[in-house]
């Protein structure tokens, strides 16, 4: 008889004299992670007040206590010796290191007295400019009570195409406005994300996908992160994903795979443009009377085209009953697209792909959206008083992120997306993409930015950071020339809603368009990661005029930690850590609401800060108040606020509305719309330090034309007027752009910009190489060159993570291994990389999923030797590298006139437009990167960096 099977050996049963979950600690406190910007909630266990453990909070609506390795790592954060330790005051040459400590009434002394010579003189000389931190409704507030109209936020070199791509077109954006219907989408198509942004929510959301066996299709040029796991990986060539989408654009229209009475009912596809070549009028929308759109109706002609029994024609040339030609959106878009221009077989090779590749990819999209389409048993009712029993989705949903912003044909590519959203009906529906609330938003929302009229003494009147409707709006004086240090809301950059901020140094070096006196900035890494082009900017604010005075007269700075920006400042003001302040995740800035609600978050102090650190917000409300800015002092002149808990709290943006939106009301049971609350910052703690609005089922789908969605939106504070948000397609303040470009309007552009606005202002989505490609030989740079940032770092604020480092410590540049192998060049091969405006030096990696024209690299890991508390002989330094040695922040000077490296209408850094070529280096030079810049010298009294860094006794931090 054969032997019975061995039976597998039993797992022994828990002892129960054992405990297996020991208490860390002996408090345990919630707050907001802040290693990256996805803001989940976390736990943080304390033993006799230090960090013992952080952990995610299962309560909180954005990670569910999912936490990623940075988050658990913020402990090393926290004790990292790079911490600075006091006010400093710079005693020697900018860039020397040289600095004596000083008390923070002096440092308030120093700074309040250079910005109160600015106020009162020209307010315009101070340039105030904000990393990615998370109080820009606070930052850009104090900014417009200054008087200036120089100030901006990180979006501009980050992800300003998708917001602005997006806001224009559907009232929405990706990933902090938006997110796939996880639960129930069947074909996902993700564009250019990084593991880094929005990490957890998009983990768990693939992990739910996946499990139900939906399609995961991913657009990147490299295959690593989500990319890995995707069912299909389309590794397209860097910039041409806006061409790509509208292949998929063309087809679907060839093949009439469209929901035409969603874009007929929701969006502005069946309103009449004006034709009129030449004319003031021409590509604008005919109005009636009222100024309400016209449509053309079947039985009734020209009709106001947000009538509840419209029955629209889609297709025609119509005359006007004031006799003039019109035709409707979807006339003019079919007519462009349909081209063979847009074709497959004319956009393959551009993009390399195949044609034939395309065409399947649109027919399995038209599939799925039109055979598997999803209906839920769910009523709800329309902007026209119509119930509806039902809703029905298009299963198909779309995400994206910098991959596709970060190029100079971002804004157009992110709009041309949305455009085969609309086309599908895939717009807040079940199984396609959805709204986060607040959002939908106008489109545009609010009205045009401040920043005209600056004069000394005197707050702006407005948001600083808006929304343009067209030229009127523009931030221009009379001959068209910026207002703006760094010329956002200009003819160069039209709809730079988050401003330039890669542009300010090189404009202020330059004197274009006019000096500063100071450059204030925190949380901005402008000397390394943050430049396009960090030699320039050191150069630029060490540059010293004939009277031996510094170009920029005044440099503060405030940061956490000893970046290698600090030594470049004149007086440095040291914040504290996440876990050291309060925060406020503001419904006025980047809340973190979902489809199923708004919602709003706080951080508290969970530790208390062992140096002479404050928290940069306490210290900007103090500067307001001994500058006497309007909104920080009493009628007595007395400060208003005593601190930012403070502000929070008590702050009102408009009556009733404040930072925060929970808890409202003096008995905290208002919500969005209430009188201050003393305690709400207590009931948020309480709450797991978050708050969050829970829709009903019937104001959960179609917020763009839910009538009690948008009432209750109104009646909360979140919008203004509770109208129909009707999506567009064709967008109206970019043909008044265009129109003024044509000669049109009382506000022109200058005659050198003209081509430039009509070229790039269309009202439709376009594609065109990228303006870094059209400028250059692509030949004698064959290579396309992006950088990624890893799922374990964020930016560079990993740089200093004892935990983190062990996961990055250096970075190479990966390359196809066939185009490797055809050069010649070998797994860690020393090379050179040069482009038009740099060269380095560093080690190549070979790897398959990679564009085989393409080559990339981690974001941030290569530091400056003696910065972030490292030792000059690290890594970071020695074997790391930074990309941005080889980017430039202008395009080729034409005519003696520079452009940005940016996109032509929001001015968006171009980071991914790089081109370069590569050659192997010499046996000699091999051993260590180029460029490698002296050592940083550290701060006075910054402890030794200990061999070992521990995180539970004190002796280690």
């Amino acid at each position: 008889m054969p032997e019975a099977p061995t039976p597998p050996p039993t797992r022994p049963l828990p002892d129960a004299r054992v405990d297996y979950s020991p208490p860390v600690g002996d408090t345990v406190k919630t707050t907001t992670c802040y290693m990256c910007a996805c803001r989940c909630g976390i736990r943080v266990h304390l033993k006799d007040g230090r960090i013992r453990y952080i952990e995610g909070n299962p309560d909180h609506p954005v990670n569910r206590g999912v936490l990623c390795g940075k988050g658990s790592a913020g402990i090393m954060t926290q004790y990292a010796p790079a911490r600075l330790r006091a006010p400093l005051k710079r005693v020697g040459p900018r860039g020397s290191g040289e600095y004596a400590e000083i008390s923070w009434e002096e440092a308030l002394e120093t700074a309040t007295g250079w910005l109160r010579h600015v106020r009162e003189t020209d307010p315009r000389r101070l340039a105030f400019f904000t990393g990615r931190d998370q109080s820009q409704s606070l930052t850009g507030f104090w900014a417009a009570q200054f008087g200036t109209p120089n100030f901006a936020a990180h979006g501009g070199f980050c992800s300003v195409n998708m917001a602005a791509g997006g806001l224009y077109s559907i009232g929405g954006s990706f990933w902090e406005f938006g997110e796939p219907d996880w639960e129930r989408t069947k074909y996902l198509l993700m564009f250019g994300v990084a593991e880094d942004h929005d990490s957890n929510p998009i983990k768990l959301g693939l992990s739910k996908l996946k499990a139900r066996g939906a399609k995961f299709l991913s657009v990147n040029p490299v295959r690593t992160g989500y990319s890995a796991i995707a069912d299909e990986w389309v590794g397209l060539r860097p910039g041409t994903d806006g061409l790509f989408v509208l292949a998929l654009v063309h087809e679907l229209l060839r093949t009439d795979r469209i929901d035409l009475e969603f874009m007929a009912r929701y969006t502005n596809a069946a309103w009449l443009v004006v034709r009129n070549p030449g004319g003031a009028d021409d590509g604008l929308f005919a109005r009636d009377a009222n100024g309400q759109p016209l449509a053309w109706d079947r039985a009734r002609g020209a009709t106001e085209a947000q009538a509840a029994d419209l029955s629209p024609v889609m297709v025609g040339n119509f005359i006007l009953p004031d006799g003039r030609s019109a035709r409707p959106v979807f006339h003019l878009l079919a007519e462009r697209y349909l081209t063979p221009d847009y074709a497959p077989e004319a956009v393959a090779e551009r993009c390399g792909i195949t044609a034939d590749r395309i065409r399947r990819i649109a027919d399995e999209i038209a599939e799925v959206a039109f055979n598997q389409a999803i209906t839920l048993e769910q009523p709800w009712t329309d902007v026209w008083g119509r119930r509806h029993e039902t809703v029905t989705g298009r299963p198909v949903a779309f995400h994206a992120m910098r991959g596709i912003s970060a190029h100079s044909n971002g804004f157009h590519t992110c709009r041309a997306l949305h455009l085969l959203q609309m086309l599908l009906g895939a717009v807040d529906t079940p199984g396609s993409w959805r709204y986060k609330s607040p959002f939908p938003r106008p489109i545009p929302p609010g009205p045009g930015p401040a920043g005209k009229g600056a004069k000394p003494n005197t707050p702006l009147a407005g948001n600083i950071l808006s929304f343009p409707h067209g030229p009127d709006d523009l931030l221009v004086d009379d001959e068209g020339n910026p207002l703006r240090i760094d010329k956002a809301f200009s003819w160069e950059a039209p709809l730079a809603l988050h401003g330039m901020m890669h542009t300010v140094i090189g404009n202020a070096g330059a004197e274009d368009p006019y000096p500063i006196d100071t450059l204030f900035m925190f949380m901005a890494n402008m000397a390394w990661n943050s430049a396009m082009n960090p030699g320039e900017v050191i150069r630029i604010l060490t540059e010293t005029k004939a009277d031996g005075s510094y170009r920029i007269p005044h440099v503060i700075y405030s940061d956490a930690y000893f970046s290698e920006t600090v030594p470049y400042a004149d007086l440095i003001l040291p914040d504290t850590t996440y876990l050291e302040r309060w925060d406020c995740i503001s419904i006025l800035d980047r809340p973190i609401g979902s489809p199923h609600g708004a919602g709003d978050a706080i951080r508290q102090p969970v530790i208390k800060p062992d140096r002479d650190v404050r928290p940069f917000q306490d210290v900007l409300i103090e500067l307001g108040a001994r500058l006497g800015l309007p909104a920080f002092v009493k009628e007595d002149g007395a400060p208003r606020f005593k601190d930012y808990p403070d502000y929070i709290v008590n702050h009102q943006r408009m009556p009733g509305v404040g930072p925060l939106a929970g808890f409202r009301g003096l008995d905290g049971s208002r919500k969005g719309v209430g009188e201050p609350n003393p305690d709400q910052l207590q009931r948020y703690i309480d709450n797991g330090c978050f708050w969050r609005d829970h829709l009903p089922p019937e104001q959960e789908w179609m917020k763009h034309a839910n009538r009690i969605y948008l009432e209750h939106s109104k009646a909360m504070g979140l919008m203004g007027k509770s109208d129909q948000i009707v999506l567009q397609l064709w967008s109206e303040p970019l043909q008044k752009f265009r129109l003024a470009a044509e000669g049109h309007g009382a506000k022109q552009p200058p005659e050198r910009l003209r081509e430039r606005i009509r070229t790039y202002c269309d009202p439709l989505p376009i594609w065109y190489a990228p303006l870094e490609h059209a400028s250059q030989d692509l030949a004698e740079f064959p290579l396309s060159a992006v950088t990624q940032r890893p799922m374990a770092m964020y930016h560079s604020w990993g740089s200093m993570n004892a935990w983190l480092r062990q996961i990055h410590g250096a970075n190479k540049l990966y390359m196809a291994r066939s185009r490797a192998e055809a050069m010649g060049l070998a797994a860690d091969d020393w090379v050179w990389v040069d482009s038009r405006s740099g060269r380095l030096k560093c080690q190549v990696a070979l790897m398959e999923g990679v564009n085989p024209d393409t080559v990339w690299t981690w974001n941030a890991i290569g530091k400056r030797a003696g910065a972030w508390g490292l030792t000059p002989d690290s890594p970071e330094a020695q074997r790391g590298f930074l990309l941005n040695h080889v980017i430039s922040e202008w395009l080729p000077a034409q005519g003696g006139f520079r452009h940005a490296n940016a996109d032509p209408v929001t001015g968006q850094a171009a980071w991914y437009d790089l081109r370069v070529r590569v050659t192997k280096a010499a046996p000699e030079e091999a051993g260590i990167t180029s460029p490698h810049p002296d050592a940083l010298r550290p701060p006075p009294h910054m402890p030794d960096r200990p061999d070992i860094l521990r995180y539970s006794v004190k002796s280690s931090a």
